[in-house]
C-alpha cells in the first residue's frame, strides 16, 4: 500500500526472515548492506549482469500456458513449483539477489502435490489450479509469518488465513511464498527507501538492480517480473499496486474498494485499501481478479459489490476493445518526464488508429483532496492497525508500542529513516470525530463524484488515461525516494479501479500507463488494457542489468522514433 500525499511533501510509495525460512538470512543487521550505491553508465559502456541462469523453462509463460503444459502431462503443479523455489534460490537468494521473497512457503510442494492428485482424480477447480502464487508480507496466509516488514512482528505467524488466501486456495493455487515490501507498506516515514523492511532488506528492481522497485508492493512487482512466480498479489492504499507494476514492466489492477475483502491484511486505510493482482499480462489479472473477489461478512465493504461487481472478468477481454471507445487524455498529468510523455502519446496514436475516440481530459478538482487524504490516513492507521494487532493476538497491540520497539531496536528498524507518520497518527483520536469525518466525506467527494466521475460524464468517456509513474529512480536511502509525479492518484483517494500496462521503455527502464474508471468499471478497464496489451507487446523480461543503461536522450526532432512502445 502506498500513499501519496503531496501536501506533506511525501511519496509513500499505496524485506531479513529467519534462517529456517530462506537460505540467507540477514535478518535487519544491516540492512545498509543491501542498498547498492546509485551507479551511472557511459553511452560507451555496458552494464554488467550478474550470473544469473540463462534458461527458464517456464519464463514469461502465462496461466494458460501453463495449464496446458499440465493438461498434457507435461509438467505438473510440484514440477511447477519445484521450478519456481529453485529460481528464487537462483535469483533472488544467490546471483543478482532481488530480496523480493521473503519468505517462501514450506508446505509449497505438499500443496502442490496434493493438486496434482485433484488434477488426477478430477475435476480441476479452475484456471488456478496448481498456479504457484506469491503474496505481499503484509496478507495473512498459513503457516507463514505476516509482518508488515516489521522486526516487530518477525515470529507473528496468524492462526488462519486471509479471506483473499482462502478464495484463491479455493481456486486450487498453490501459495508460494510471501514478498518483501515497503516495511508498513510505506506508512512510516516521510522519506523512506520504497522496497526496504528492516525484516528484509532492500528490494532491487530487476532491470537495473540499482534502481528503486517502487513500492509499497515492491517485492511482488520486482518477484513476478523476474519470473520467481507464475503470478502475484499486492495491496494499494495510493500506488502500491500501480507503481511497482509500472516499474517492473507489468500489469497491475488496483480494484474497487469493496471487490476483494481486506479481512486479514495489516491495514493503513479501510476508505482506500485493497489487495490486487500483478501479473505479467492483463489475461492472467483477469484470472487472478475472479478468484480472489468475493463478499466476506468480517469485510463491510464487500456488500456494495452484491449487485455492482462482475465476477467473470476473463469473459470481458476483447482484443477489439478499444473500437468505438472513448477515452479520456489527462494531459494535466503529463510532464514530470519527456520519455513518459512520448511515450503515453505514440500509445494514443495506437488506440486511435485501433478505432478509439481520445480526447483531452480534466480532473476539475485535481489535488484538492490531498489535505483531506492525509487526515483521513492518518485517523484510519492507527485505528485499523490496532485493530489487527489485538485481533490477531500479535507481539505488540498498540501503535505506541510499535514505535517503542523501533526506538528500542534503533540500530536494526531505523537505519536510515524514522517513524514521523507513526507519531502523527498516534495523536489521532477516534474514528467519531468531526475532523475524521468531515476529512473522509470530502476527499471521497473530490476524488469520485466531483472527480473521476465529473470528467468521464463531461464528455461521455469510458475511461480515463494518464501516465503511470516515472521510470525508476536510483535506490537512495538516505535521501529516500527520488519521485517526480505520477497519475493513478484520484483513483486511489475515490476507491475506484485502476490499471497499469506497460507502454515502454526508458533507457531500459520500464514505463506504464493506467486507465481509470468509475466504481465496479473493472471489465470496461481489463478490456481496454488488453486492447492495448495485444497492439504494443510493450513488456520486455529484465536482464538484471547492474545498472541503467544510460545514453544521451535524441534531440526534440528524433524523440519520435526513440524508445519505442512496443519493444
Amino acid at each position: 500500500m502506498r500513499s501519496m500525499l503531496a501536501t506533506a511533501g511525501l511519496i509513500l510509495l499505496a524485506a531479513c526472515q529467519p534462517a529456517s525460512d530462506r537460505g540467507s538470512a540477514q535478518a535487519g543487521t544491516l540492512a545498509a548492506d543491501a542498498s547498492p550505491a546509485p551507479a551511472t553508465t557511459s553511452a560507451a559502456e555496458t552494464p554488467a549482469a550478474p550470473a544469473a541462469p540463462d534458461h527458464f523453462a517456464f519464463a514469461e509463460l502465462d496461466i494458460e500456458a501453463l495449464q496446458a503444459r499440465m493438461a498434457r502431462g507435461e509438467t505438473s503443479s510440484r514440477a511447477l513449483t519445484q521450478a519456481y523455489l529453485d529460481r528464487i534460490a537462483a535469483i533472488d537468494d544467490a546471483g543478482p539477489t532481488l530480496n523480493a521473497v521473503i519468505e517462501v512457503n514450506p508446505e509449497a510442494l505438499e500443496e502442490a502435490a496434493a493438486r496434482d492428485a485433484q488434477r488426477k482424480a478430477g475435476p480441476v477447480l479452475g484456471p488456478l489450479h496448481g498456479i504457484p502464487v506469491l503474496l505481499k508480507d503484509n496478507i495473512d496466509a498459513t503457516p507463514m509469518v505476516n509482518s508488515a516488514g516489521s522486526l516487530a512482528l518477525a515470529e507473528h505467524r496468524p492462526a488462519h488465513d486471509a479471506f483473499l488466501v482462502e478464495r484463491l486456495r479455493a481456486a486450487g493455487a498453490v501459495i508460494l511464498g510471501k514478498t518483501n515490501l515497503s516495511e508498513w507498506a510505506n506508512f512510516r516515514s516521510t522519506r523512506s527507501s520504497s522496497g526496504w523492511s528492516a525484516r528484509g532488506g532492500q528490494t532491487l528492481n530487476p532491470y537495473a538492480l540499482d534502481r528503486s522497485p517502487c513500492g509499497s508492493s515492491a517485492g511482488t512487482g520486482s518477484a513476478v517480473s523476474a519470473n520467481l512466480a507464475a503470478v502475484g498479489i499486492g495491496t494499494e492504499t495510493d500506488g502500491s499496486i500501480i507503481c511497482p507494476s509500472a516499474v517492473a514492466g507489468l500489469v497491475g489492477l488496483k480494484p474497487t474498494v469493496g471487490l476483494v475483502s481486506r479481512n486479514g491484511i495489516i491495514p493503513i486505510s479501510s476508505s482506500q485499501d485493497t489487495a490486487g493482482p500483478m501479473t505479467r499480462s492483463v489475461a492472467d489479472a483477469a484470472i487472478l481478479l475472479a478468484a480472489m473477489a468475493g463478499r466476506d461478512d468480517a469485510d463491510a465493504a464487500t456488500g456494495n459489490s452484491v449487485g455492482r461487481a462482475v465476477f467473470d472478468y476473463p469473459a470481458h477481454l476483447d482484443p477489439e476493445a478499444l473500437r468505438g471507445a472513448r477515452i479520456g487524455l489527462l494531459r494535466g498529468s503529463m510532464g514530470f518526464h519527456p520519455d513518459v510523455d512520448a511515450a503515453l502519446e505514440r500509445a494514443v496514436d495506437a488506440m486511435r488508429a485501433a478505432g478509439a475516440t481520445v480526447v483531452d481530459a480534466d480532473i476539475p478538482t485535481a489535488g484538492e483532496w490531498q489535505q483531506a487524504e492525509f487526515e483521513v490516513l492518518l485517523y484510519e492507521f492507527k485505528n485499523g492497525l490496532e485493530h489487527y494487532l489485538r485481533s490477531h493476538d500479535a507481539p505488540v497491540k498498540t501503535l505506541d508500542a510499535l514505535m517503542a520497539y523501533n526506538r528500542a531496536h534503533a540500530e536494526a528498524e531505523m537505519p536510515w529513516f524514522g517513524q514521523e507518520l507513526f507519531e502523527q497518527a498516534s495523536g489521532k483520536g477516534p474514528l467519531n470525530e468531526a475532523a475524521y469525518l468531515d476529512a473522509r466525506r470530502e476527499a471521497r467527494r473530490l476524488a469520485g463524484e466531483a472527480g473521476i466521475d465529473a470528467a468521464l460524464r463531461a464528455q461521455e468517456l469510458d475511461a480515463l488515461l494518464a501516465p503511470a509513474t516515472s521510470p525508476a529512480w536510483p535506490i537512495d536511502p538516505v535521501l529516500g525516494d527520488h519521485f517526480t509525479g505520477a497519475g493513478y492518484g484520484a483513483a486511489a483517494v475515490a476507491g475506484y479501479p485502476s490499471l497499469t500496462v506497460p507502454m515502454g521503455e526508458s533507457h531500459g527502464l520500464p514505463i506504464g500507463l493506467v486507465f481509470m474508471g468509475t466504481a465496479w468499471s473493472e471489465p470496461r478497464l481489463l478490456a481496454l488494457g488488453h486492447a492495448y496489451e495485444q497492439l504494443s507487446k510493450a513488456r520486455t523480461p529484465p536482464r538484471f542489468l547492474s545498472t541503467a543503461a544510460l545514453e544521451p536522450r535524441p534531440s526534440e526532432n528524433d524523440t519520435a522514433g526513440a524508445q519505442g512502445a512496443g519493444r
